[in-house]
């Protein structure tokens, strides 16, 4: 826009200094230099705004005297500061970032690092972005901000030529989730041949190429510009491209965002393209793990593993039913998935009676419509010696694990069958395959022994009519109780009888909830997912 807003001001100047330009046209130019002018600075006022580590380094970066450095031969080539990523085109890479869920970013010209710091601040803890930068001046220019932030962390700087890092990037078979290319001009079109042709991009990665418009000599007939052909070449090469889809937007200088299409065969191909080469119904393995437009409900979910089941399934994207005896507790872990933007509803609901569990079905339905994912995890445990068990305490333990389970899977299962589809996920325990010690919970491991032959039941009985039934037996979970001191004693003795030494998080059984649960599932029914750090094989 700064090119249009120089041609409109000469313009300008020649209609004022010449008396036979109409006023109407003076007024005209005048409006168009108005709008030309402000958008760069709505733009920004209107975009996010940069963190204080980016203002620094682009204060750092235009206050810089980049002719002195050449001259003083820090630099291989005199550096312009418009080279530098503003606030506005940042905060697109770094929404591209948030939006493509990239954990790997490649950087093709880093300059002093505003994108690259503007893009790792949208990664993962665990993401990398490798800069590639030709001047090993700049590194050392940008490393100190680097080090200011807390997502400096995640870039790392390879100087030199960038197809000598893509090469040595390629042999080590390394990949990316997304690109962003702002080099060398006449090298644009070797960097992207080499990323595709050497599988530096993941199927659905993103590029991100800078300066793709040029001031217009891309596309204006009289410019003879040598970067505006070489940028015009690479932009009908990329058009004609039939392994990817692209678009110009006309950000600053041109803004290109490519994405990498999955394969298609052509005529004549040798390729097996069948379901493991193309997927389930087109879908690749971790979008079958998807709950998308599925409802959801985890009873006990108000803490411990109803709760991270909970956000397990509505991370996936189901929408989930929070029941718990306890309404307070219910509506808290509601409202924590409403902060992560999923939809949720609090139910309290005594599982052991018969007309709580119908009104949960209820509830969920005249909200929702249906039923897809049972989660019936709620269940208590009380410790006696087996001969001083009593008939109401083995009463209250089977009347929530086993009788309460049981009709929880009864009323789901009622809706299910009508729609031929669900799945149904148990808690059960490791108890139901060894007798933990030392503490004695005879009712409890009893009633989860039942759990998982009602599970096996119900999972051969139901799944020629679109039902599958799984349990989860989770070992010994950590939780604050555990931590007691009276449990202390207990505690070293778990931990001496578990091959993976350490009692299971919660987090542990989150994948395994979501899989039973997504139809990536499907050919499993009357399981008993055992997750308990081996300790049920000592």
């Amino acid at each position: 826009m700064q090119f249009v807003v120089e041609y409109l001001l000469k313009a300008k100047e020649i209609a004022e200094n010449n008396a036979n330009v109409p006023a109407e046209l003076r007024d005209n130019l005048q409006k168009a230099l108005d709008i030309a002018c402000g958008l760069d600075g709505y733009l920004e006022q209107m975009s996010s705004q940069e963190s204080e580590p980016l203002a620094e380094l682009y204060r750092k970066s235009i206050s810089h005297d980049w002719n002195k450095v050449h001259e003083d031969g820090k630099t291989l080539f005199r550096l312009p500061v418009t080279c530098i990523t503003g606030q506005v085109e940042g905060q697109v890479l770094k929404m591209l970032v948030h939006m493509s869920k990239a954990k790997r970013v490649l950087e093709i010209g880093m300059f002093t690092g505003y994108g690259a710091l503007s893009m790792a601040e949208a990664l993962p803890e665990n993401g990398q972005l490798i800069a590639c930068e030709l001047e090993p001046y700049l590194k050392d220019f940008a490393q100190p901000i680097f080090d200011k932030s807390p997502h400096g962390k995640k870039i790392t700087v390879r100087t030199g030529p960038a197809m000598d890092t893509l090469k040595e990037l390629a042999a080590m078979g390394e990949q990316f989730d997304m690109v962003f290319i702002d080099a060398d001009k006449h090298n644009y079109i070797n960097y992207y041949k080499f990323l595709l042709d050497h599988n530096l991009l993941r199927i659905d990665g993103v590029i991100c190429v800078d300066n793709t418009l040029f001031k217009g000599r891309v596309y204006l007939k009289d410019s003879a510009d040598d970067f505006g052909k070489a940028l015009q070449d690479f932009n009908q090469f990329v058009t004609n491209d039939p392994r990817v889809e692209q678009v110009i937007i006309p950000l600053r200088d041109g803004l290109t965002i490519i994405r990498r299409v999955p394969y298609i065969p052509q005529l004549k191909s040798t390729v097996t393209y069948d379901e493991v080469f193309r997927g389930v119904q087109g879908k690749q393995v971790l979008d079958r793990l998807r709950l998308d437009g599925k409802v959801a409900y985890v009873t006990g979910a108000g803490q411990g593993i109803g709760r991270a089941f909970a956000h397990a399934l509505g991370e996936a994207g189901a929408k989930v039913a929070i029941i718990d005896m306890d309404k307070g507790k219910a509506e808290i872990v509601a409202h924590e998935l409403t902060l992560k933007g999923i939809s949720s509803m609090a139910v309290s609901a005594d599982i052991s009676k018969p007309e709580d569990v119908q009104k949960m079905i209820d509830d969920i339905v005249s909200k929702w419509g249906t039923i897809h994912i049972a989660c019936n995890n709620a269940g208590i445990n009380k410790n006696s010696a087996s001969e001083d068990t009593s008939l109401k305490e083995w009463d209250q333990t089977f009347n929530v694990n086993l009788r309460g389970t049981f009709m929880c899977c009864q009323a789901a299962g009622h809706v299910m069958l009508k729609q031929g589809y669900g799945k149904i996920i148990n808690t059960a325990s490791m108890a139901s395959l060894i007798v933990p010690h030392p503490q004695k919970q005879l009712s409890y491991n009893t009633s989860k022994a039942g759990v998982v032959k009602l599970t096996q039941t119900l999972g051969t009985e139901w799944i020629d009519r679109g039902i599958r039934v799984n349990c989860i037996s989770p070992g010994i979970v950590d939780t604050p109780l555990i931590h007691s001191e009276s449990l202390e004693p207990l505690v070293q003795r778990w931990l001496s009888d578990i091959p993976a030494g350490r009692l299971a998080q919660v987090t542990d059984l989150q994948a395994a909830v979501v899989y039973l649960a997504s139809d990536a599932s499907d050919y499993m029914t009357g399981h008993n997912l055992v997750i308990e750090g081996g300790q049920s094989l000592w």
